[in-house]
């Protein structure tokens, strides 16, 4: 097997480990209304993945959330509005914000994503509803505050730690590899 063959099927299988416990957490917290991680884990992906990874993680995670959740599908006027959702974090944190590095930082920019994310939500709702908006965006704010507290302090909290494990077993796994075409030369 090639290198790159070898390369690709490593790469592909840290998406696909990735999404699943993007998936997996969400499913694990639903019964705690807009308390996750995944905010969390979309920031940690962007920054040691990158955007290519991190966007196909996204991407199988918003499929997986429709096809597989527990709860049943997402409506799929909604789907374009999650997928939103989810890809505008990497895109913000590797064009406008790729400035934002710390944990301090990052944990500011998940605070104010929890009412985003929440917005990004609204017109679609609101159309497929057919509900007044003011009304909409008045009930929703609690929920926006929740996601804010939650994402900022699972940032603040687990970014550093979960980045170093991450970067840690990502390293393991490339000296791994190496060691074993070494010895196989």
């Amino acid at each position: 097997m090639k290198i790159t063959q070898k390369k690709t099927i490593k790469d592909l299988t840290i998406v696909v480990v990735a999404a699943s416990i993007l998936f997996v957490q969400q499913l694990a917290l639903s019964f705690i209304p807009n308390v996750q991680f995944s905010i969390l884990l979309v920031v940690l992906y962007t920054r040691v993945l990158g955007f290519k990874k991190t966007a196909l993680i996204v991407t199988i995670h918003v499929i997986a959330v429709n096809l597989f959740s527990p709860m049943g599908p997402v409506s799929p006027v909604l789907m374009p509005a999650m997928y939103l959702a989810w890809i505008l974090i990497p895109i913000l944190l590797t064009t406008l914000l790729k400035k934002l590095n710390s944990a301090i930082s990052l944990s500011i920019f998940g605070f104010v994503y929890g009412f985003i994310y929440g917005w990004i939500f609204i017109p679609f709702t609101v159309w497929f509803l057919d509900s007044p908006f003011l009304p909409y965006l008045i009930w929703d704010i609690p929920f926006e505050i929740i996601m804010a507290i939650s994402n900022m302090l699972s940032i603040l909290w687990l970014y550093e730690p979960l980045k170093k494990a991450l970067i840690h077993q990502l390293d393991q796994t490339h000296h791994r590899h190496i060691e074993k075409n070494s010895a196989t030369s």
